[in-house]
């Protein structure tokens, strides 16, 4: 498995790297033997968060025992001292490590003050004081806020959504950490489970020396997709470059990445699902999407009362209130095309 340096911070994590959300999804027996066959299939950089319920905890159950062999990262999403060093605390407690390799500020919506002394990155100095994390690191969806914290030189690594439907200026994110020093860690690197040519995932990450997709994987089939395309490890040839200009062309504008930053809805729409439900059925088993349950959260959408709250935090500044509406014209237009095979 190749390994490169993630930044400046002396770790050596594999390209092929494994996002933690998903395990969340599995129960403790499952996802134990998925992070232990991830390990055992070379991959030694684990990223996961406070938030992800019983994430670290699965780790800690699955990983203690080979912890001087892994690089692990986690977040924490508060924005106070006292509070993210309990988090911290939490989280060695709960993956039975003594220290963390990457602590990172998870989601901010601007860059964290370092200079409150009651802050989250006064807890991070801390704690690295302490030993028990190594080394600091920031999470965003939006690509200013991401810029800014290039430019702060407060941070050793970025946190971001990039794949091959990102456009020029959050792809240019990937040289501005290059030339900061800093590492760069891929999030979403399949959209939001929209992308699924994994070769093509592959090839465009694996043009970017100093980026480090993290892979959300919760199946044990899913897992053997990414050793076998790492093993592969395919270049981008004609082929794949053909298949991702039609992807871009098709996923470009106006798509929902389901960061999820336009929630909570005041009216109770799940915004980050509905808003992108058009591909869901057609980039997926879209039976599932017929059920009473998933039919009930679309025709939610009539409820909208046009506030824009979701607008207005959209990072990709994208028109929510009528791609809802037309999601749920597109649905219910597909509904009756399909419901004899339901």
């Amino acid at each position: 498995m190749k390994k490169i340096p993630l930044g400046s911070t002396g770790l050596m994590v594999t390209k092929t790297a494994m996002g933690c959300l998903p395990v969340q999804r599995c129960d403790t027996q499952d996802a134990v033997k998925l992070l232990r066959a991830a390990f055992e299939g070379g991959i030694n950089y684990f990223d996961t968060a406070n938030a992800y319920t019983d994430s670290e905890e699965k780790i800690g159950l699955a990983l203690s025992d080979v912890r001087d062999r892994l690089v692990i990262s986690t977040k924490s999403a508060a924005r106070d001292k006292k509070t993210v060093l309990a988090h911290i605390e939490l989280s060695r407690q709960r993956m039975k490590t003594d220290y963390i390799d990457l602590f990172q500020f998870h989601q901010v919506p601007e860059v964290p003050d370092v200079n409150d002394p009651n802050g989250a990155y006064a807890a991070a100095l801390e704690a690295k004081e302490r030993g028990w994390i190594r080394h600091i690191g920031v999470t965003t969806h939006r690509v200013n806020v991401a810029e800014d914290c290039i430019a702060s030189g407060a941070f050793e690594t970025l946190q971001f959504p990039f794949s091959y439907i990102s456009n020029e200026r959050d792809l240019a994110l990937a040289q501005k950490c290059k030339e900061a020093g800093m590492g760069y860690i891929a999030m979403k690197g399949l959209a939001g489970g929209m992308l699924t040519n994994v070769r093509a995932c592959h090839a465009f990450m694996k043009q970017y020396d100093n980026v480090v997709p993290i892979w959300g994987i919760q199946h044990m089939e899913e897992l053997r997709q990414w050793l076998r395309v790492a093993e592969e490890d395919p270049d981008m040839d004609e082929e794949l470059a053909a298949f991702i200009r039609q992807e871009r062309q098709e996923l470009s504008g106006s798509f929902c990445r389901s960061c999820g930053y336009c929630m909570p809805c005041p009216m109770g729409i799940e915004i980050r699902n509905c808003a992108r439900m058009n591909m869901l059925l057609r980039r997926s088993p879209w039976q599932p999407y017929m059920s009473p349950e998933w039919q009930a959260k679309m025709n939610k959408i009539e409820d909208c009362i046009g506030c824009r709250r979701c607008s207005s935090r959209c990072p990709y500044q994208l028109d929510t209130p009528n791609l809802l509406k037309y999601m749920l014209k597109d649905y219910r237009e597909f509904y009756e095309a399909h419901k004899d095979q339901l």
